[in-house]
């Protein structure tokens, strides 16, 4: 291929680097987005995008098992997963097919192979075939993204021990699957094979489950897990495994140094993630990286003028929609726009019960000085999540005792992937409870739980007593 001269060159088509690469050619922007392996990246292809639909695919098969406290019996329910993983594989070909449509409608140019740069405005690319399309830029967007974390004595095949791309492919279901790590994505996956049938035991060297969140967030997504038979072994550390005939072996130890042996079918490690950012030549450019991420200020700018980072290699959280919004930002800095990226990144599980945060929670506002006002409200108080059969969990809000500004928010419970966005919007606006308040809810919706929780936090709560 000839060598290549463009106004930007987008490194990566993952969420960030597509999206990125579509808003600076929206904006009059001559851009080459360049990919070395799959249009749409890890989340269309090995992340996001799998994984819901195999989740989906797993609590339909737990719906029909509970149907039955709605007078409704199924029988005979059984599970291919070679024709699932078909299912899912044809919604992956079309989103990422849309996306490489997308680049196209817009007049962005794909290059695919490995790219290195060599200066702060030129980036070398070297094809499969060993072909080399050396592209100067005036600007530069790193968009690489990350992978799974091996742990010692843990490392990837995709055959014993898988990561959570070997996890989303598995075309039997195990009679037995050990998850290392009990993080989001271990829950994510662990869950998911728990309810299609597989016994699951989760590996957690913390002393809870999703680390980091509130224990009131976690127990009820602990109980449903233990509900689908799932061993849960906190504070264990995973030592090494073994191959015993047929059958895995995963070695085990406990706080006290006790040991144990569990006797597994595959063993699925989720520990973590780490930042591609080697290999890309930014040492010799000077580009400063800190435990494995670029640098970058509010505008997304490195320390080198020209060259810009966004998405996972960038810092945390890595999410999919952080890196688009990062995107969008970042082109329009190009641009020649006085913006930053200043937005709140809500944070989603799908597990089951799902979690959704966004903003503040009352201890961080605390720690910042701010008085607070809480509200709770529980889906087994609310109407519509009583007809649907899910109950467990609540929304929580928190409120500025002074002014009332909505600060954050906290949801355990049916849809919360999709009720946080009213509460992000309501953090992002700066609106007030009055503004939730005064805002009509359709009845009977689930939504109504974000309304009751923030009139809750003034007292104005109807359907719930006041404290």
């Amino acid at each position: 291929m000839a060598d290549i001269k463009t106004g930007a060159v987008v490194i990566g088509a993952g969420p960030g680097g597509y999206v990125c690469a579509i808003r600076l050619a929206q904006l009059g922007i001559d851009t080459v987005c360049v990919e070395k392996e799959y249009m749409g990246g890890v989340c269309l292809n090995v992340g996001c995008i799998p994984s819901k639909a195999l989740i989906t695919a797993s609590k339909t098969v737990a719906k029909t098992q509970s149907a039955k406290a709605m007078g409704i019996t199924i029988k005979g329910v059984s599970v291919d997963m070679k024709a699932m993983q078909k299912w899912k594989g044809g919604i992956v070909k079309k989103l990422t097919g849309g996306v490489g449509q997308l680049l196209k409608g817009n007049g962005v140019k794909n290059v695919m192979g490995t790219a290195t740069l060599t200066s702060r405005n030129t980036v070398q690319v070297t094809g499969s075939d060993g072909a080399i399309t050396n592209i100067s830029a005036n600007a530069i967007v790193i968009a690489t993204g990350s992978r799974p974390l091996q742990i010692p004595g843990f490392e990837f095949d995709n055959k014993h021990i898988l990561d959570s791309t070997g996890g989303l492919a598995l075309d039997a279901l195990p009679k037995h699957l050990v998850v290392i790590g009990g993080g989001y994505i271990g829950l994510e996956l662990g869950g998911t094979y728990a309810r299609l049938g597989s016994k699951v035991t989760v590996v957690e060297m913390m002393p809870q489950l999703l680390p980091g969140f509130d224990m009131d967030i976690v127990r009820p997504v602990q109980r449903k897990l233990k509900k689908a038979d799932a061993d849960i072994l906190l504070e264990h550390k995973a030592l090494g495994w073994s191959k015993k005939g047929k059958r895995l072996v995963c070695s085990v130890e406990d706080s006290s140094g006790a040991k144990k042996d569990i006797a597994c079918d595959k063993i699925l490690v989720t520990v973590g993630r780490r930042p591609n950012s080697e290999n890309l030549g930014l040492a010799a450019l000077g580009v400063k990286v800190e435990r494995g991420f670029i640098t970058v200020d509010d505008q997304l700018k490195t320390n080198v003028p020209g060259v810009y980072a966004i998405g996972d290699v960038a810092g945390n959280p890595m999410l999919a929609h952080k890196a688009m919004m990062e995107g969008e930002v970042v082109a329009e800095v190009i641009a020649g726009k006085n913006v930053a990226f200043d937005c709140v990144v809500p944070a989603i599980v799908f597990t089951s019960p799902e979690v959704a945060v966004v903003g503040m929670t009352a201890k961080e506002a605390k720690d910042q000085g701010i008085e607070v006002l809480t509200g709770k409200y529980p889906f087994a108080g609310l109407g519509r999540a009583m007809t649907t059969g899910e109950t467990d969990g609540f929304v929580r809000v928190i409120v500025a005792k002074e002014g009332h500004a909505i600060l954050g928010a906290q949801i355990v419970g049916p849809q919360a992937s999709d009720l946080i966005a009213e509460a992000g919007f309501a953090v992002e606006m700066g609106a007030v409870a009055d503004d939730i308040g005064l805002t009509i809810h359709s009845h009977p919706t689930l939504s109504e739980a974000f309304m009751e929780a923030t009139k809750a936090a003034v007292g104005e709560a109807v359907h719930l007593i006041n404290r």
